[in-house]
């Protein structure tokens, strides 16, 4: 029952990205993991596989991570380092999930923050 589970969760971040891929003209990648605890993001850039930017519920500064105002946090967190990294423009990859709830507080959160997506 398990593996099923995760069988179909994989399945659907598999064509979340390939759509992404389509559209993302060379621009970075958001990418979201939410856990029942944690959330965490990161800023890709697939041309040269590295991480530009990230940031996590699990850092001290967050506190609980397992709510809407620590993924906000998170958001902002992140568009501040990706900022600095000279990131403006990204693509947001959900990663499966719904765009509800903690992850569409982390994507709001960061575009107020100046990200562009």
């Amino acid at each position: 029952m398990a593996q099923q589970k995760k069988a179909k969760q994989t399945s659907r971040a598999k064509r979340t990205r390939s759509k992404i891929e389509k559209v993302a003209y060379g621009r970075p990648r958001l990418s979201v993991f939410r856990s029942s605890k944690n959330i965490s993001a990161q800023i890709i850039d697939d041309k040269e596989g590295r991480t530009v930017a990230s940031a996590s519920s699990l850092e001290k500064d967050f506190g609980k991570g397992s709510d809407k105002d620590s993924a906000a946090k998170v958001g902002k967190a992140l568009a501040d380092r990706a900022v600095k990294a000279g990131v403006k423009d990204v693509v947001f990859d959900r990663g499966g999930y719904m765009y509800h709830g903690r992850v569409k507080a982390l994507a709001d959160a960061a575009r107020e923050a100046g990200l562009n997506f």
